[in-house]
């Protein structure tokens, strides 16, 4: 059936969450009550990226990118656009300072410097219709691994193309293929590592929803390339939708020959199982994660031998993330040298980040190898929400560093990350602000920490609470000088000694803030103040008693009873005396400070 125009909704989890399945259903419905459901076709797509302004309505071929949408602007996109042939210009995307409202995404500064090979479908497809995936070269890459490439010619295209591992460690994928691919044994196993644990990472979760079709592709060109029959998903169990789209899609792929026994007549058999995770951190450790799949508690097993020789069931098996795989049919279907034209002589391709925290434009972002922080925070991502002073980006989660802003013109690859005490991780990137303290960001990623170490080895176990219990006693007050030492010393002893990658890298948050933020430290623990506000105990809540007007509002609202009125014989030109507050009593919630319309509250 041709159409005249086609309607594209986000169907990520964002944009679920946020009515937009209702938005999917309404549109729907109102086409077909006014009689055009013949002339549009409606979609839900994967993430479309850009999730501040979601949820995201597109259509198509007027390139109207709709943003906030909301379930009863239903009616007016589908009478004003589909029957009337006019835009909707109150809900066309306008960024800053723009006169007009913005109608093309080329035109949108969020996407400009983008380059989307891993989110190439996302937002572009139906994820649940695997025609739409082959409509655009999905599969076209395993043709010629099934019928015209050797298994080493399939492995030197990953080779030429540069790729590394995209789940932190950057490990060359074409070498883990070949090891694997070299590795005794009939049996051989090809695992997707989807079990994305980091706060504030959504990177994977969100590849699968809007793309399933690429990480089976690159699951079944991996087996082929090593001699292995047998793929499974690792995926956590709180990705309901990924994990939905993901079997829909396995089932297509089973029904169109593309998995099961002689694929597409090759003769080369491969199935795809899913399991899935309780949610574990540490199980994203390859090792972790194997034990986890054997059915037995996920904790890491020294290295060597590594998995390529013995992973699963002590059999030969390759572990990537979802993002190296889905790189895979793009190296197939357009060649290693494609990929490799993208990056730098070191990190050649892209990275998709989840660009999160005090920045403007939040999102999934994907950018060639090689752009500098800057560029992805204050270009893509707009800069820092409110006008506020810019001062620091998290990247690789709770295993990287905090970056300050004299190394913003980094560019972003695996070397340069690491020599400025961060790392690429699996790709969280978290923004801060002024009003971010580090002493709370640091005890926040050390408490995370704490409670996703498996406890096998005694560096990270005990190390991990030790560095938790210096970090809140400086938090709240109590802190000395010597435990900045402590910090450092405690956190080098642990990267060095730590079993996985868990320990050794937990004090990362730690050990950056301590260098670049040292003067905050010290604040905390000298003048046992934090200047943010956000360290509870070293918060003080004092009364002006010169804009007080005693009405008592403070008072009603303190929950602790330790805000009294002051005796009147001291401000004897005052009608009402003035109102104070007891310190001692003080629970430091700040409400008084929310009551007060005058001012007169003050927070230091």
């Amino acid at each position: 059936m041709a159409y005249n125009h086609f309607i594209l909704t986000c169907g990520g989890t964002g944009c679920e969450s946020n009515k937009g399945d209702e938005i999917y259903k309404k549109l729907i419905a109102e086409a077909e009550q006014m009689g055009v459901k013949g002339e549009v076709q409606i979609v839900k797509t994967g993430c479309f990226g850009f999730c501040e302004g979601g949820p995201i309505v597109k259509v198509l071929p007027e390139e109207s990118f709709y943003v906030n949408v909301k379930p009863e602007d239903a009616h007016e996109i589908i009478a004003e656009q589909i029957v009337k042939g006019r835009e909707v210009p109150r809900l066309l995307y306008k960024g800053d300072g723009e006169k007009k409202k913005t109608t093309a995404v080329e035109d949108i500064e969020f996407y400009q410097k983008q380059v989307r090979v891993v989110l190439r479908n996302c937002g572009v497809i139906n994820p649940e219709n695997i025609d739409e995936y082959i409509a655009r070269e999905g599969y076209v890459g395993l043709e010629k691994v099934l019928f015209q490439w050797t298994p080493e010619q399939t492995i030197e295209e990953v080779k030429i193309s540069g790729l590394r591992g995209r789940g932190g460690a950057g490990f060359p994928t074409w070498l883990k293929w070949d090891l694997a691919r070299k590795a005794q044994g009939s049996t051989k196993y090809v695992i997707c590592n989807a079990d994305e644990g980091d706060p504030g990472a959504y990177m994977d979760r969100s590849t699968i929803e809007g793309d399933p079709h690429s990480v089976l592709e690159g699951m079944i060109t991996a087996g082929k390339a090593i001699g292995a029959n047998n793929g499974i998903v690792y995926i956590r169990a709180e990705y309901p939708l990924a994990v939905e789209r993901l079997k829909r899609a396995i089932s297509q792929a089973q029904e169109y020959g593309l998995l099961g026994k002689k694929i597409l007549g090759s003769g080369f058999d491969f199935d795809i199982e899913i399991r899935l995770g309780a949610g574990a951190f540490v199980c994203g450790e390859e090792t972790a994660l194997i034990k986890s799949v054997e059915g037995n508690r996920g904790m890491p097993v020294p290295k060597p031998p590594f998995p390529a020789n013995k992973g699963l069931w002590q059999l030969p098996t390759i572990i990537n993330n979802v993002e190296t795989l889905a790189n895979i049919p793009v190296i197939t279907a357009k060649g290693g040298a494609w990929l490799a034209k993208i990056g730098t002589e070191k990190s050649k391709g892209t990275k998709v980040f989840a660009l999160t925290g005090k920045v403007k434009n939040s999102g999934l972002v994907e950018v060639p190898m090689g752009t500098t922080l800057r560029e992805i925070i204050f270009e893509i991502g707009g800069g820092i929400k409110g006008g506020k002073k810019f001062k620091g980006v998290q990247t690789g989660g709770p295993s990287g560093g905090i970056l300050t802003e004299k190394v913003l013109d980094t560019p972003i690859d695996y070397e340069s990350l690491t020599a400025n005490g961060s790392m690429m991780g699996s790709g969280g990137m978290i923004v801060m602000d002024e009003d971010d303290c580090v002493v709370d960001v640091a005890r926040f990623y050390m408490e995370f920490c704490v409670d996703e170490s498996c406890g096998k080895c005694s560096p990270c176990r005990i190390g991990t609470t030790q560095l938790l219990n210096i970090l809140e006693k400086i938090a709240n007050g109590n802190g000395v000088e010597s435990d900045l030492e402590k910090l450092e010393t405690i956190g080098k002893a642990m990267s060095k000694a730590s079993l996985c990658a868990l320990g050794q890298t937990a004090p990362n948050p730690t050990l950056s803030t301590i260098k670049n933020f040292r003067d905050e430290y010290l604040e905390h623990i000298r003048d046992k103040k934090c200047r943010s506000g956000k360290c509870k105990r070293l918060v003080r809540y004092t009364i002006n008693a010169e804009k007080c007007i005693g009405c008592g509002a403070c008072s009603k609202k303190c929950p602790g009873n330790c805000i009294a009125q002051a005796d009147a014989a001291k401000y004897p030109d005052k009608k009402r005396p003035p109102y104070v507050i007891d310190p001692e009593k003080c629970l430091k919630c700040g409400e008084c400070l929310k009551a007060c319309k005058f001012g007169a509250v003050v927070k230091a």
